[in-house]
């Protein structure tokens, strides 16, 4: 995978949680989220979690848009994957992967970041691809829109 960007984003900030939002059929719905942007975290993830809140995700500040695929190595729950397009729409979404799991998972449309929530919340909040997404209280440095 290439090296992110260079930025200070996997330190927690003072202030606000990050959040990222995503409109819907029946409105905007948000989730509080960890940031991660450095490659070691990129790699790890959230292996080795074995709960995530249930307004909670992880966001992934990937370092260009590109098609990526993440697999579910020793992650220990189901997660859906959103694919989230420079333009701040949902690309495309990995529903429900299956934990610990080294099938490549992804979308086929180019991302630039990628928001991990648990298996079947975009569903259950009827998020799909088109969608638009923005984000609130994101730590400084990152390259945000």
């Amino acid at each position: 995978m290439p090296a992110p960007p260079d930025k200070t984003a996997d330190k927690p900030a003072a202030g606000p949680a990050p959040r990222v939002h995503l409109e819907t059929p029946k409105g905007e719905v948000a989730v509080t989220v960890e940031i991660v942007a450095t490659q070691p975290k990129i790699e790890k993830g959230m292996m080795f979690r074995e709960h995530l809140a249930p307004d909670a995700g992880m966001l992934f500040f990937m370092s260009r848009e590109h098609e990526w695929s993440f697999y579910m190595r020793n992650t220990l729950i189901p997660l859906d994957m959103i694919f989230i397009a420079k333009d701040m729409t949902v690309a495309g979404i990995v529903h429900k992967a299956e934990p610990r799991t080294e099938t490549l998972r992804k979308v086929g449309k180019p991302s630039l970041y990628v928001l991990e929530v648990n298996g079947g919340w975009s569903e259950a909040h009827q998020v799909a691809p088109g969608a638009k997404v923005r984000f609130e209280h994101m730590p400084p440095g990152l390259p945000t829109p």
